[in-house]
């Protein structure tokens, strides 16, 4: 049997999401990359990127034809797009949503929505990791708040626009076109806060709140 091709260090985006696919991760590519920036950010002593990895697959990992896979794999997730990820705990380096090529129609909306929600809850995900509370500083706690906040409103938007009783005309379809790429800014802006917050608290060893994990429905 030919050998797995080394993993590249730099492993690229579109490397990953392939090795992804490949593997048949239940975890699409938009929300592993949240995970894991909320797993970078995260206070808990648990969090590690190598759980963040076995998590994709539910804590077990996928089922290798060859040895030298698992290291390909964790490579490109690891060294690759979770090093990358790491650089946004520097303001300089504000952290962006997926960018998905969607149509401008109902369902591309819909999709999209569906797709900021998914971000936030993978972002919350990887943040809390196994912990059910934490202590955050307060800036990240706010930042929580308002993610969540803004989680029910594309869940909304999501549950609304997939509703094919409803009508949906150009300019409504504009307008929440609008609104989402708002709450998409908004989203952006409050992630890279609580990433700044938490990393600036673990340098500096400031007091932090503990915080419930939020039921997200």
């Amino acid at each position: 049997m030919a050998k797995a091709p080394a993993a590249s260090l730099g492993a690229s985006d579109d490397a990953v999401r392939l090795m992804l696919d490949r593997y048949k991760c239940p975890v699409p590519f938009h929300t592993v990359r949240t995970r894991f920036l909320g797993n970078i950010a995260s206070p808990s002593i648990t969090a590690s990127p190598i759980a963040m990895v076995k998590g994709l697959w539910g804590g077990e990992l996928p089922v290798f034809d060859h040895p030298d896979e698992v290291n390909t794999l964790f490579g490109a997730l690891v060294m690759g797009l979770w090093n990358r990820l790491t650089r946004h705990q520097d303001r300089s380096a504000p952290f962006r949503l997926a960018r998905p090529d969607l149509p401008s129609d109902r369902e591309g909306l819909e999709a999209l929505a569906r797709i900021r929600r998914e971000e936030v809850e993978g972002f919350v995900e990887g943040l809390f990791g196994t912990s059910q509370e934490l202590d955050l500083p307060e800036r990240a706690h706010r930042a929580l708040q308002t993610l969540t906040e803004i989680r029910s409103m594309f869940a909304g938007v999501e549950e609304l626009i997939a509703d094919a009783s409803k009508p949906a005309p150009a300019a409504d379809i504009s307008v929440t076109a609008r609104h989402l790429r708002e709450m998409t800014r908004i989203t952006e802006h409050e992630m890279h806060e609580a990433v700044l917050s938490c990393t600036r608290a673990r340098r500096q060893v400031l007091d932090a709140r503990p915080v419930s994990k939020p039921t997200m429905h």
